[in-house]
C-alpha cells in the first residue's frame, strides 16, 4: 500500500489507515468480533487483534460483550467508545434556539430549547448561544469542555469577506461584524457556522433521502423558501455564501424583487413561500383556515389538502404544485441534478401526493428529468445536519492515530 499524494506508505501511516477503516466499520455495523472485523478489512487475525488492542489503549474502542446464537463460547465484540468525544449543534431561528449534544457514535445524549429573545429584551446573542449550549450539555451530564466541536445553523450565511450575516434580516442581533469573534472568545471549542438549509441537506445526504447521490438539490419551504445545492458530493455555497437563496429568484406570476437588501416581498418567495399558502387557500374557497404562525398554518393547509378529496383542497394542492414547479424549473435547467429532495414542513406535509403533482408539473416546464423525493429526515433536520457536520470533523481529528 502507499500513502497519500504519492508518498510511500510508512508502517505508521498504514496502521493509521487501517485504524480509520476499522473505526468506520464499527460505526457503520455496530459491535463486531475480531474475526468479522478482519474479514471486512482484509486484515489477518493477528493484525486485527493488534489493531483492536491499539485502539482500546487509545480509548477509541471498548469491549462490549460477546456474540450469541452459536455453539461454544461467544466471541468478544468490540465497538467505538461513545464517550471518546462529543460534538454539538445549534439550530437558530427567529423564534427559538435548539441545541443538542451527540456522542462519537452519533447518538443524541442531550437536548435543550430556548425561545429566541426579540429585539426588545436586549439579551446578547452570545448569551443566547451559551445558554442553549449549556442546557444541552447539562442534559447530557457533561460540561462545555467535553464538547470537541460546535456547528451553528442559521438562516442566511456569514459572508467570509466581512464576517457579517447576510440574507437573514429577520434574525435580530446576529449582524454585528464582531459577533463571530465574541462567540469564539466565549466558547472553548472550535465553532463553525452554516446555512440552515445547507445543514438540512447534510442530514439528507448522510441519513436520509439523498444517501448515495453526489448531485442533488434540496428545496426547502418552512419559515422561508430556500435551496441547498450539492454538486460532486459537496455543498456549493457561492462566493458570499448565498448560493441557494432562491426566494429572490424572478419567476412568472410574482413581482420582481427590487432593492433586495431591503425588500421582503416578490420573486419565488412571494409566489410559493409558506406565507402564500393561506392567501391562496382563501382565494380558492377553502374553509376553516387555522390561526397561528404562517409557516405552521401553511403546513397544516397543505397536509389537509393532501388528505382530502373535495374540490377546494384539490385545487389548492394543484395550484401550489404549479407554483413550486415554476421556480424549481429554473433550478433544474441550470443545474441538471440527479435528484431533488423536497424538505421543510410546508413540503413534507404534502407527502407523496404533493410530490407527484410537482413532478408532473416539472416534467412540462423543464427539459431535465430529476427524480423528486420527499425528505427522509423527519425530526429536526437542520439540527441533525449540524450534529452530522460537527461529528464528521470531530471523527477526522479523534480517529487520526498517525500523530
Amino acid at each position: 500500500m502507499a500513502g497519500t499524494a504519492g508518498t510511500p506508505g510508512t508502517p505508521r501511516l498504514l496502521r493509521a489507515m487501517n485504524d480509520r477503516a476499522a473505526l468506520d466499520l464499527l460505526l457503520e455495523h455496530g459491535p463486531l468480533s475480531r474475526t468479522r472485523l478482519g474479514k471486512l478489512t482484509g486484515l489477518s487475525k493477528p493484525t486485527a487483534s493488534q489493531l483492536l488492542a491499539r485502539l482500546q489503549a487509545a480509548g477509541l474502542v471498548l469491549a462490549s460483550g460477546t456474540s450469541e446464537g452459536r455453539p461454544g463460547p461467544g466471541a468478544q465484540l468490540y465497538e467505538v467508545n461513545p464517550a471518546a468525544a462529543y460534538a454539538a449543534g445549534l439550530d437558530v431561528t427567529p423564534g427559538r434556539i435548539v441545541a443538542a449534544v451527540a456522542d462519537l457514535t452519533g447518538r443524541t445524549v442531550g437536548r435543550h430549547e430556548l425561545p429566541t429573545p426579540g429585539r426588545r429584551t436586549g439579551t446578547p446573542v452570545v448569551r443566547q448561544v451559551t445558554d442553549a449550549l449549556d442546557g444541552a450539555v447539562k442534559a447530557a451530564g457533561l460540561t462545555r469542555d467535553h464538547v470537541h466541536r460546535l456547528v451553528i445553523g442559521t438562516p442566511g450565511a456569514f459572508d467570509p469577506s466581512t464576517a457579517r450575516l447576510r440574507y437573514a434580516s429577520h434574525l435580530p442581533g446576529w449582524h454585528s461584524p464582531t459577533l463571530l469573534g465574541e462567540l469564539a472568545a466565549a466558547l472553548p471549542m472550535p465553532v463553525e457556522y452554516e446555512n440552515d438549509v445547507n445543514l438540512a441537506a447534510v442530514a439528507e445526504q448522510r441519513l436520509g433521502a439523498a444517501r448515495g447521490h453526489p448531485d442533488f438539490v434540496l428545496l426547502w419551504n418552512q419559515e422561508g423558501l430556500g435551496a441547498a445545492l450539492v454538486l460532486g458530493g459537496r455543498l456549493h455555497r457561492g462566493w458570499t455564501g448565498g448560493a441557494g437563496e432562491v426566494g429572490f429568484l424572478p419567476v412568472p406570476g410574482a413581482p420582481l424583487v427590487r432593492q433586495v437588501a431591503r425588500a421582503n416581498s416578490g420573486g419565488y418567495q412571494e409566489l410559493a413561500g409558506a406565507q402564500a399558502v393561506p392567501a391562496l387557500a382563501r382565494e380558492l374557497g377553502v374553509q376553516d383556515i387555522p390561526e397561528g404562525p404562517y409557516a405552521e398554518v401553511a403546513a397544516a393547509l397543505v397536509g389537509r389538502a393532501a388528505e382530502r378529496d373535495d374540490e377546494p383542497h384539490r385545487h389548492l394542492l394543484r395550484r401550489y404544485a404549479t407554483r413550486l414547479a415554476t421556480g424549481l424549473a429554473a433550478l433544474v435547467c441550470v443545474l441538471d441534478p440527479e435528484l431533488v429532495v423536497l424538505g421543510g414542513a410546508c413540503l413534507t406535509a404534502g407527502g407523496e401526493t404533493l410530490r407527484d403533482l410537482v413532478s408532473a408539473e416539472l416534467a412540462e416546464l423543464a427539459a431535465a428529468r430529476p427524480r423528486l423525493v420527499v425528505g427522509g429526515v423527519a425530526e429536526d433536520p437542520v439540527l441533525r445536519g449540524a450534529l452530522e457536520s460537527a461529528l464528521a470533523a470531530t471523527r477526522d481529528e479523534v480517529f487520526d492515530t498517525s500523530r
